[in-house]
């Protein structure tokens, strides 16, 4: 009789899995160390968040302590998260994460040593996981805006979905894992366990060559760098429209992240491994999800994916809030956890391809800042609706009211930035000025002085309106444009700028997309006359 072999698993799997990596941005060795690497800190930060709220409640019966935990772990995102990005954008990226990698290394092994020793109180438990939250929320930002340097435009999609299969699988296995090694080897040495993860990220650092240079020039300060992501937003409708699909979205998805462990133990008559159960599925579609992004994002849109995400979160929604039985609640959970990857990955991607470099960390964390603040408001509301009534109608009252904000939100829409967005613009001239004035000199006016033909009057004002935006969000506190009464043809721009460093920086920041506005504005100048530009600094009376 002949034997037939079967290969075993690992020999099946092999050739799919190199296929799979060869077509995948993990085919460039050092996207690939430093993809492991957050990996590794996604774990190490759900277990450790795990591990602490276990602990807390071996410290003490109470519910309140207990639920500061998980206080302690976010509430660091919403204090930092804009200094966070601003700090993202003005320091080294790498020294950012090598700094907060140590952070959360020793924070978590010395949390650890001192639960065995004994030594670990209800108040030292919650500001150690505070100062590890506060880790995570400063290395987030800087680590998402890093993906650039490591993938070309092309693959940005494919290597932030990437970002989220990490980061979903971190959350479905980290706890899992903590969970089995407190109960192995106890609380303390899950700890130590999960601090050995953090130390991925900083092997991975060691073959990482930074290739996006900061800009030159006097570098930008912690405060006013947050000022300026701040009026970039304001002034950028593409990152408007993003923040503002995010706010509508997490706002309302909010609800079935709050209400889960109920939804298993009230709504289904279920235990703790209901509620891993339910978690587990939601974690399974959340993968699916982010393997399905990239290839999504090359046949359509990103507003029609989004789109099309947030209804398949409703249809969940309000399965979940059907279901009387676990497996319907299972795929209602499933499909939302690929909703919410579909939303907020290709949120994430197209905030990504928007921002220029010199303001993409703090770009994506006002999106995670967003997210959060969305989720802790969101949570409130759901939980007391839930409270007054149960968890079917908070469900469905959140499911319905998505559909009422999408409808006022429907012409809002996203997309991918492309390259002339966020690649820097053409190098300008030097300035011929009779003395350069300190970095903190100021307020700077800029005079720009046209002669328009009446023809071209009105093609002008709008392309003038058009190129203000880009005086703005690149550091203009304020522009206008002005028509002079006494010489017909004679129009004059003028914008002010905080100080001579920032007008330097504005310079600096320009992309081949706003050169392109700017220079539309030219080609209506009367020909043979140049254009006449004035630099005023402000003084102090003596």
């Amino acid at each position: 009789m002949v034997k037939l072999r079967v290969p075993p698993v690992t020999e099946r799997l092999a050739p799919l899995i190199s296929k799979l990596v060869a077509s995948s941005p993990l085919r460039h060795a050092p996207f690939r160390l430093f993809y492991f690497g957050s990996i590794g800190t996604a774990l190490g930060y759900t277990m450790q968040a795990t591990v602490a709220a276990w602990l807390m409640a071996t410290l003490t019966p109470s519910a309140l302590m207990v639920a500061l935990v998980q206080t302690a772990t976010t509430a660091p995102a919403l204090l930092f998260g804009l200094a966070a990005g601003a700090l993202a954008d003005i320091v080294d990226r790498k020294k950012v994460i090598l700094a907060t990698q140590i952070l959360l290394l020793t924070a978590t092994a010395l949390l650890g040593a001192a639960e065995i020793a004994g030594i670990v109180g209800p108040a030292s438990l919650l500001l150690v996981t505070f100062l590890i939250g506060t880790g995570f929320t400063f290395y987030m930002p800087a680590q998402q805006a890093s993906v650039n340097g490591f993938v070309s435009r092309e693959e940005l999609s494919r290597a932030v979905a990437l970002g989220a299969v990490a980061m979903n699988l971190a959350r479905a296995i980290g706890p899992a894992l903590a969970g089995a090694l407190a109960a192995w080897v106890g609380s303390g040495n899950a700890l130590l366990a999960s601090a050995a993860f953090f130390g991925l990220m900083l092997i991975s650092l060691r073959s990482w060559r930074n290739r996006e240079l900061a800009l030159p020039g006097v570098p930008e300060k912690l405060f006013s760098g947050v000022l300026s992501g701040l009026r970039f937003a304001r002034h950028s409708p593409a990152m408007r429209s993003l923040i503002s699909r995010n706010l509508t979205f997490s706002v309302c998805a909010s609800a079935l992240w709050a209400l889960l462990p109920v939804i298993a133990r009230d709504q289904l008559s279920l235990g703790a491994g209901g509620y891993g159960l339910l978690s587990a599925g939601f974690g399974v579609g959340a993968v699916f999800g982010a393997l399905s992004i990239p290839g999504e994002l090359q046949r359509r849109s990103l507003n029609s994916i989004v789109v099309s995400a947030v209804f398949l979160w409703i249809v969940a929604t309000v399965l979940v809030a059907l279901a009387r039985v676990p497996g319907l609640a299972v795929l209602g959970t499933c499909g939302a956890g690929m909703a919410w990857v579909g939303v907020l990955a290709s949120l994430s991607a197209g905030t990504q391809s928007t921002a220029p470099a010199w303001v993409r960390a703090r770009a994506v964390a006002m999106n995670l800042v967003s997210m959060q603040a969305s989720l802790a408001l969101g949570s409130v509301v759901w939980g007391a609706l839930a409270a007054a009534t149960n968890t079917r109608v908070a469900l469905a009252t959140s499911a319905g009211t998505m559909i009422l904000l999408y409808g006022l939100n429907r012409r809002t829409r996203v997309q991918m930035g492309s390259e002339a967005d966020v690649s820097p613009g053409t190098q300008l001239p030097d300035l011929a000025i009779a003395f350069e004035p300190l970095p903190d000199d100021g307020p700077v006016l800029i005079q720009i002085e046209y002669q328009i033909p009446p023809e071209h009057r009105e093609a002008f004002i709008r392309a003038a309106h058009a190129a203000q935006r880009t005086r703005r969000r690149n550091g203009a506190i304020s522009w206008r444009v002005f028509r002079d009464l006494s010489e017909e043809g004679r129009f004059v721009e003028r914008f002010i700028i905080a100080s001579w460093a920032e007008y330097v920086r504005l310079r600096q920041r320009m992309t081949i997309a706003d050169r392109k506005l700017q220079e539309r504005m030219e080609d209506f100048q009367r020909n043979g006359v140049p254009i006449r530009i004035s630099r005023l600094i402000g003084i102090e009376s003596n």
